[in-house]
């Protein structure tokens, strides 16, 4: 049974998600801010975290970047009560996975709790070893990091990882966005296209000069240029 960590300062909020979860046969740990939620993870790894951005004594952004030095595969849904998108794209900066705005449904919720457990279980695949090349970049699949030519490197989260690998799969095909929202974040998927283009811009970032290899297809997807 996978134990998911809900960090949330709002009582009741916090109440009915882990009620809902535990519902849906998880195993809930709560607590009602970020520094308690730095100790709950160091007490015993959850399978996933759920974390507020606006909470006493440390913010969600500052627990993702702690987390996200020590842990690169901890899946991490962010909950923000913001609607601004530089808002949601700052905590996926920071190393999230999956943001949800306020208010929320419990199958929303259920659905995307599902696809971030179901991605960071998926055994690596390939062959031990798997490189990913573009253009003067390097992606090292086990190490899950991505490899400059002057020698310097940066961590990729699990959802990163997943988009290079599946664009690699298609090098030179127009691949749609729907079809990456399947294989990255499930069928029952219910955000928009839109988490996917912060995601692909943060990925761009990372990749710096080389970022033009991943090209926008306009009304259809994304395409990973030899």
């Amino acid at each position: 049974m996978a134990e998911i960590l809900i960090a949330e300062d709002d009582p009741e909020i916090r109440e009915w998600i882990g009620v809902a979860l535990t519902k849906a046969h998880y195993q809930v740990r709560t607590v009602a801010d970020g520094a308690a939620a730095l100790v709950a993870y160091a007490e015993r790894r959850p399978d996933l975290l759920i974390l507020d951005i606006m909470m006493p004594k440390k913010s969600g952004y500052d627990v993702c970047a702690d987390l996200r030095k020590r842990d690169r595969r901890l899946p991490i849904l962010m909950l923000t009560a913001k609607t601004t998108e530089n808002d949601k794209v700052l905590g996926l900066d920071m190393g999230a996975d999956d943001y949800m705005t306020k208010p929320f449904g419990f199958g929303e919720l259920k659905a995307r709790v599902a696809a971030l457990l179901r991605r960071a279980n998926m055994p690596p695949a390939g062959e031990a070893g798997e490189k990913i090349v573009v253009g003067s970049h390097t992606v090292d699949v086990d190490a899950q990091r991505l490899l400059s030519a002057d020698g310097t490197s940066v961590d990729l989260t699990p959802l990163e990882l997943g988009l290079l690998r599946f664009l690699a799969a298609h090098p030179g095909e127009a691949v749609s966005r729907d079809a990456l929202l399947n294989a990255l974040w499930g069928f029952s998927y219910m955000g928009t296209t839109r988490t996917l283009d912060q995601r692909i811009n943060l990925l761009r970032k990372k990749l710096a000069g080389d970022a033009d290899r991943i090209e926008t297809v306009y009304g259809k997807g994304y395409r990973l240029r030899a």
